[in-house]
């Protein structure tokens, strides 16, 4: 739960899921710089939420966090019409949570599956539905998906997390159909191999295979993610829609 109450505001709004750390954190911090009011989540790191948010009103900017488990419809419909619909002006969602469930095909459990697609799938599906009621009122509106490389090459040990990245593309391309009447824009990014607290862990061997295969021979940062949502976001990508754009180095073109 947020640790303020609802106020009504003129002030553009951008919806970032998943905003506590990495890639999530940059996008929150980029929106807030170009004067959106940000409003996180997050799900098990509050401290971390906190703290973001903490950074953003230091710097000048606007933001709140919130706890909300995506993959919860009634969970999410509840955040909706409590927090947002007659209280915030909702200009960008940004689908970014995601969990991974690495493991080979064969030994992949059922919930390991399930619990990715429900998160990284469906929650997108979910909070897509409620933020485009709310944008196709206003006639307005953008609506960025974070799917990732492995979701348009696959991904040896992450058949859960691949599939749900491909099927973010088409989600996209769907939702950018329907709503295109009411001037709602839908893209997706596809990140490539990003400096997370993920890809930290990393040994020295497998960063360098990683590393090679990238054709600008480095990995991307966070920062690099967040510019190109923050792109979306913003006017100059008006007739922009449907489309997916790869901040890959150059791994997938």
């Amino acid at each position: 739960m947020s640790t303020e109450h609802s106020t009504p505001t003129a002030t553009p709004t951008a919806l970032v899921t998943g905003g506590s750390r990495g890639i999530g954190r940059a996008i929150a911090q980029t929106l807030a710089r170009d004067g959106f009011q940000v409003f996180l989540t997050y799900v098990s790191r509050p401290t971390e939420a906190e703290q973001v948010v903490a950074e953003i009103k230091a710097a000048g900017g606007q933001a709140r966090a919130f706890a909300l488990d995506v993959s919860d419809s009634a969970a999410v419909s509840d955040f909706f019409a409590r927090e947002i619909k007659d209280s915030a002006n909702l200009a960008v969602l940004v689908n970014n949570a995601g969990i991974t469930k690495d493991g080979f095909l064969v030994r992949m459990k059922d919930e390991d599956f399930d619990q990715v697609i429900n998160v990284n799938l469906r929650g997108a599906f979910i909070c897509t539905r409620e933020a485009a009621k709310i944008m196709s009122k206003s006639r307005k509106g953008r609506i960025v998906n974070i799917s990732s490389v492995v979701g348009q090459i696959g991904n040896a040990s992450q058949v859960n997390y691949s599939s749900a990245k491909a099927a973010l593309l088409g989600l996209t391309k769907s939702c950018a159909k329907e709503l295109a009447a009411r001037q709602i824009t839908v893209n997706a990014v596809a990140p490539g191999f990003i400096e997370t607290d993920m890809t930290a862990i990393l040994s020295d061997d497998v960063r360098k295979g990683y590393e090679d295969s990238i054709p600008l021979k480095r990995m991307g940062t966070a920062q690099e993610v967040a510019e190109t949502v923050a792109f979306l976001a913003s006017d100059k990508a008006a007739y922009i829609t449907g489309q997916v754009l790869g901040v890959n180095g150059g791994m997938y073109c």
